[in-house]
């Protein structure tokens, strides 16, 4: 099997070749959390270590059973630990 990087490489660039991948970025681990309205600031991305959101995808599926198709080829799920969320993104009316 590929390094997980490779695969993932793999995956957009199979769903960039049916129009169906619109973005991917890792997202750095030092990340800082804003809370409440006293904006208070404290280390994040989670108030526990227990779980990690290493990056996002966003892919142009027809309907939510499609987005959850091409989720289940995510090469993370290859690891008992993967998880993907799949979730629709709201579009504001401005």
């Amino acid at each position: 099997m590929a390094s997980p990087h490779a695969e993932m490489d793999r995956m957009d660039g199979a769903l960039s070749a049916v129009g169906k991948f619109g973005g991917a970025q890792p997202l750095k681990q030092d990340d800082k959390v804003v809370k409440g309205s006293q904006k208070v600031l404290s280390d994040g991305p989670f108030m526990e270590g227990k779980e990690m959101v290493g990056g996002y995808m966003i892919c142009k599926a027809d309907n939510y059973e499609e987005a959850v198709e091409i989720a289940n080829g995510c090469p993370i799920l290859l690891f008992d630990s993967g998880i993907v969320e799949v979730r629709e993104i709201q579009e504001l009316k401005m």
